[in-house]
């Protein structure tokens, strides 16, 4: 496997304490991560790290559960459901080597995607109440970018309301597999390959002691998916919420943020890296689907909410059968070769 050039650059920590008096200082604080990094830490921000581990255990007993059971609530073109080694990265063209379950505020959209109370009783109830807590720390955030690029403060606030048919935030609970130490990584296995979020903002929560996520902020970022660029490693911390700029947010401000290439690691070094089960979980806020989004500078032309997600997503599928194409032509170079060689 290719080798990382790593930096200690030193990752944002920003204070949500007393908000509303401190508004003012925030913004400024998040606007200059956000031009600068594309990233950047918050603590202080309302959610107890007990409520954040109790969440992570239910994560653990909803993965726990046998897979024909996860499989009754299978990943759907609504962006819900469990899946399983199925999705593959443009920048790797493998599926990553983990499973996931993704919930949404839309009762339309989680039709048939909660597995039976019976299954796991509670899981829904403490579910919901997580990503209440996880959407009032994004309205927060939310004000601030208001304020930033000029916009009244409730403006993306409005464009996110979870409570209208049509929200599209996701919370999304993750479980990479476990690795064994004592064998060599196979070649092609990755956890998570590089890749930027298409959403306005990410909260991503981590599990202490569980590491592997790295980060090349957008503006670092010189080759595709920032392969052979300098990483940074974004070690977990108790109560730390990891936030990224995602391409919606990008686009909002007119490219004044950029959004960010993470990945997860694959372990391959038994002395530095971790190879047991890893935990994360990532709230997406997206936008309403009937939203408008034009950035200040109207950079780029008007789009709903809707337009928006399936230009991304098309985005990706291109990215992905581009990927494809370029693998089995690099096999078929490689076949020739070798007839050449032995003719």
């Amino acid at each position: 496997m290719a080798s990382t050039n790593y930096s200690n650059r030193t990752i944002p920590k920003i204070s949500l304490r007393d908000f509303p008096t401190r508004i003012d200082a925030i913004t400024a604080e998040i606007l200059a991560a956000a031009s600068s990094d594309g990233f950047f830490a918050i603590i202080d921000h309302g959610i107890g790290e007990s409520e954040i581990a109790a969440q992570f255990a239910w994560a653990e007993r909803f993965f726990s559960l046998p897979d024909a059971t996860k499989a009754r609530v299978p990943f759907s073109h609504r962006n819900t459901g469990w899946e399983k080694a199925a999705q593959v990265r443009p920048s790797t063209g493998a599926a990553d080597q983990k499973e996931s379950y993704q919930m949404q505020w839309d009762g339309a959209a989680m039709a048939g995607c909660w597995l039976p109370e019976d299954d796991l009783p509670g899981f829904k109830a403490q579910s919901l109440a997580f990503m209440r807590r996880a959407q009032d720390v994004s309205a927060m955030l939310m004000v601030c970018f208001a304020r930033a690029l000029g916009f009244d403060d409730e403006y993306f606030v409005r464009a996110h309301d979870v409570s209208r048919p049509g929200a599209q935030t996701v919370l999304r609970i993750l479980h990479y597999f476990e690795m064994d130490p004592t064998v060599p990584t196979p070649e092609g296995y990755h956890r998570a390959g590089a890749h930027a979020d298409w959403d306005f903002v990410t909260l991503l929560f981590q599990r202490p002691g569980q590491s592997g996520l790295e980060i090349c902020p957008g503006r670092d970022a010189f080759t595709e998916f920032g392969l052979g660029d300098t990483w940074t490693k974004v070690e977990p911390a108790a109560g730390e919420i990891i936030c990224n700029i995602g391409d919606l947010l990008m686009s909002w401000s007119d490219d004044r943020f950029k959004s960010t290439l993470h990945r997860v690691k694959t372990p391959t070094d038994p002395a530095v890296d971790y190879y047991g089960p890893r935990y994360s979980m990532a709230y997406f806020n997206q936008p309403n689907a009937d939203c408008e989004i034009q950035g200040p500078l109207k950079k780029y032309p008007k789009v709903t909410g809707s337009q928006f997600t399936k230009a991304a997503m098309k985005r990706n599928y291109d990215a992905l059968e581009a990927k494809k194409k370029a693998l089995n032509d690099e096999a078929g170079r490689g076949k020739g070769s070798m007839v050449a060689a032995a003719s």
